[in-house]
């Protein structure tokens, strides 16, 4: 790949009850069952999931739309999604703390 090949990226904040209902592990498996890459890790104030995907625009839209749904347990009050365009290519997809 281009070292300066623009991917397409989404930043997702989740919100709701989010944290403790295996959100993380839910956007890990969708991720990579679409070949996206990034991560997901619970953000500090305990109410939100912050997550970062790459690939195909394609995958990136049917992903957003899973996160909305989100697993059984959890109840997504709220997603916000800012696109962007980076060059940093993510390996794999991480659940992170």
């Amino acid at each position: 790949m281009h070292a300066n090949m623009l991917l397409p990226t989404m930043r997702l904040n989740v919100y709701g009850r989010v944290q403790g209902v295996y959100f993380r592990k839910y956007a890990q498996e969708h991720a990579l069952g679409l070949g996206l890459s990034g991560y997901a890790r619970n953000v500090e104030t305990g109410d939100s999931v912050e997550i970062l995907a790459q690939g195909p625009q394609e995958s990136l839209s049917m992903f957003l739309e899973l996160i909305r749904q989100g697993p059984p347990h959890a109840r997504v009050t709220k997603v916000t999604c800012e696109w962007q365009q980076v060059t940093e290519k993510y390996q794999g997809f991480e659940v992170r703390p």
